[in-house]
């Protein structure tokens, strides 16, 4: 009888509140917080600006040595920037929707 008293609550309250709660957590841990994306638009400003230094840099290089030849990037091929440029319409669409 006394097993039966520990036994029923922790069948019936224990184990469906621990379900509950870990299921909670794991929703909240999926989602992007507005931290998260802050961060993310900031790594992305920033990877941004560093792209157009090394072009820059690479261009400054090609005009001293004409041996130099960038293997990196090829200048102005469109699929170098690409992807940026699907990343611009991405923001511009999630700027246009706050």
């Amino acid at each position: 009888m006394d097993q039966a008293i520990i036994i029923v609550p922790a069948i019936f309250i224990g184990l469906p509140w621990i379900i509950f709660h870990y299921i909670t957590k794991w929703k909240t841990a999926a989602t992007l917080t507005n931290d998260d994306e802050t961060l993310l638009e900031e790594l992305y400003q920033l990877a941004k600006r560093l792209d157009e230094r090394m072009d820059t840099v690479e261009r400054l290089v090609a005009s001293d040595n004409p041996d130099f030849n960038p293997a990196r990037i090829i200048p102005d091929l469109e699929t170098d920037n690409q992807k940026l440029r699907e990343l611009d319409r991405l923001m511009a669409i999630k700027g246009g929707k706050k």
